[in-house]
């Protein structure tokens, strides 16, 4: 439709220029068009000074790229790409393991949410880029927008460091923030919401989509059950059996659980998150050392409870941080209480195995009131436990491993909050709350038939499990090798007759074993993979997955540091070239790890 100068403010000659001029534009251009002439500014505001302020990206393009190591990210990732789109943004969205770092000079605006891995380290997927943007290859960024969501623990030092590198590397880089970056812990929805409602509110302010911030949260609709992390479905405990014999050092438990009715859908690398509750013992004596009333009216999360039922059921109480003691310091002159947080070697020592309690004992009194105290805590994060069975094969139920976390310290036994729980207080019958991780960076592969290494101590055979009874329901019949490790081959090995059977029916072609306590010499799951090193290598030549389920500061970096070796020795490489080699496998996402 051509404008006419009748009727219109326009004389003639401008007429027939805009007439000119508006059928050679976009969609997009008539969009920032529409968007900057009804905004309230000046001409001369267009030119945009290099400066660090956010500035609205002029195009409905977005890039959503994740960097996710148990899937939290990749989960939030594709939340946010699933709104956009329902909002007319065109929207691509991939993991940092598969972006071409180059392609970073295409995009206009990008959204990252990453998590931080370790002691600050980047996740696995997300290492190549990281290495890549902080290297002197990392091109200008002027052009590009951008906002970051970090996640991350705060009991952590380096809490959400990654997201915080890469916020500043991209800044370095002449980009423009479209939003600030956000900083979350593990009870992240509420943070993650409102950071998204930001870059949405610029992302679309040119537009009359704006959305609140409570159309970011996922569509029930959209979602194949009503239970999740923040409305966990209570399921009954039909089975809690140690695994270990008697005499053993541990105490490892097979879990099984009711999910009949939560309409729960996982796959075999899924993990179950549990809502744990303190033990009553603990939040009794943590009261008694504070001298605080456990009647005491307090809200917590918008709820009003008492103070012992907040302690109990909703705030974390076992795990010291520096951004706790900070907090807390402003409540206390104690003045050994203010040298320890100067001292970082001295605090870092302290914390190691001890609680609040410890806190109350060493450095009370504190001059808070109740509703001080509970402000300074933060919530109890789950528990995630890897899914030990195959929803094929137990459609009702789910399974898990669950090891007792049990020690000493300072002359008083200290147990893990969620394990705690099922080896002294939970029994058949009771309900817990429970929901579905998903973790996409630990799957089977697409094609089934692929030769499969699955490598895991203690509790980390559980994944194995649920690999294995899934590809025995399937009727796969593809090459699957494990190796275990733990400390006593009569009490610790762990689903014995389970591989046992499969051995014998061949959905488990091979099993190496390591039991380090049963010999003078210590031999762990590493070693057993070097014996073997000459096959190892001619499965990884036949495309072959490897799975590493574990401890990552021993076992899971010692498995790391001996498949280099083998691909050095075996395929005749340069070190470097066994890196890169590495790095091709976890790109191809031939190399996956669920760690902790």
């Amino acid at each position: 439709m051509k404008l006419q100068v009748i009727n219109s403010p326009f004389s003639e000659e401008q007429v027939k220029l805009l007439n000119e001029l508006l059928p050679k534009l976009t969609v997009e251009q008539k969009i920032w068009l529409n968007g900057y002439l009804s905004a309230p500014q000046s001409a001369e505001k267009v030119i945009v000074e290099e400066s660090s302020q956010t500035v609205a990206p002029i195009t409905k393009e977005v890039t959503i790229l994740y960097g996710s190591q148990t899937g939290n990210s990749q989960g939030l990732a594709e939340k946010y790409a699933s709104i956009l789109k329902d909002k007319d943004v065109e929207v691509s969205i991939a993991s940092l393991a598969s972006f071409k770092p180059n392609n970073l000079k295409k995009i206009t605006n990008l959204l990252l949410v990453v998590s931080t891995h370790g002691e600050g380290e980047p996740p696995d997927q997300a290492m190549q880029f990281y290495d890549f943007l902080h290297s002197k290859r990392a091109p200008n960024l002027e052009h590009l927008h951008y906002s970051v969501l970090a996640l991350g623990d705060s009991s952590y030092e380096f809490f959400c460091k990654t997201g915080q590198d890469f916020d500043e590397q991209f800044e370095k880089l002449r980009a423009t923030r479209i939003a600030p970056r956000t900083d979350c812990d593990l009870d992240y929805d509420e943070p993650a919401a409102q950071w998204f409602a930001a870059v949405q509110q610029e992302l679309l302010r040119s537009t009359e989509t704006v959305i609140s911030s409570q159309q970011g949260q996922v569509d029930t609709k959209r979602t194949k059950s009503a239970y999740s992390r923040k409305n966990p479905f209570y399921a009954e405990v039909l089975e809690n059996l140690n695994l270990n014999g008697r005499g053993s050092n541990k105490e490892t438990y097979h879990v099984e659980l009711a999910i009949e009715g939560a309409d729960f859908h996982f796959e075999p690398g899924d993990s179950i998150g549990i809502q744990p509750e303190n033990d009553e013992s603990l939040v009794d004596a943590l009261l008694t050392a504070l001298q605080l009333n456990a009647e005491s009216k307090v809200t917590v999360f918008e709820e009003s409870l008492t103070l012992k039922e907040a302690l109990q059921k909703k705030l974390e109480i076992t795990v010291l941080s520096k951004p706790l003691l900070r907090k807390m310091a402003a409540y206390t002159t104690h003045e050994d209480f203010v040298a320890l947080l100067e001292d970082d070697i001295a605090w870092k020592d302290y914390v190691k195995g001890r609680d609040l309690l410890d806190i109350a004992g060493d450095f009370a009194p504190f001059s808070w009131e109740a509703q001080q105290f509970v402000a300074l805590l933060r919530k109890i994060p789950a528990r995630l436990y890897s899914i030990a069975s195959s929803q094929k094969a137990n459609s009702d139920e789910v399974h898990l491993t669950i090891g007792k976390v049990s020690f000493e310290k300072n002359g008083r036994e200290r147990l893990g909050v969620c394990s705690g729980s099922f080896t002294e207080r939970i029994q058949v019958g009771d309900t817990v709350p429970i929901y579905v991780h998903k973790n996409q960076n630990f799957r089977l592969p697409e094609q089934e038939d692929t030769p499969i290494i699955m490598i895991g101590a203690g509790t980390g055979i559980a994944p194995y499990r649920a690999f294995l009874e899934e590809r025995e329901e399937l009727g796969i019949e593809g090459k699957a090798w494990l190796f275990f490790g733990d400390q006593h081959f009569v009490t610790d090995f762990l689903y014995q007759t389970d591989w046992q059977r499969w051995l014998v029916s061949g959905t488990l072609t091979k099993m190496n074993v390591a039991f380090s306590r049963d010999t003078d010499k210590k031999v762990y799951v590493q070693h057993k993979i070097e014996e073997n090193a000459e096959v190892f290598y001619e499965w990884l030549e036949q495309g072959a997955v490897i799975y590493v389920c574990g401890d990552d500061k021993s076992m899971a970096t010692d498995v790391d540091q001996t498949l280099h070796r083998i691909i050095e020795q075996q395929g005749q490489k340069t070190a470097e070239e066994a890196k890169a080699f590495v790095k091709e496998l976890k790109q191809q996402k031939r190399y996956q790890r669920d760690v902790y």
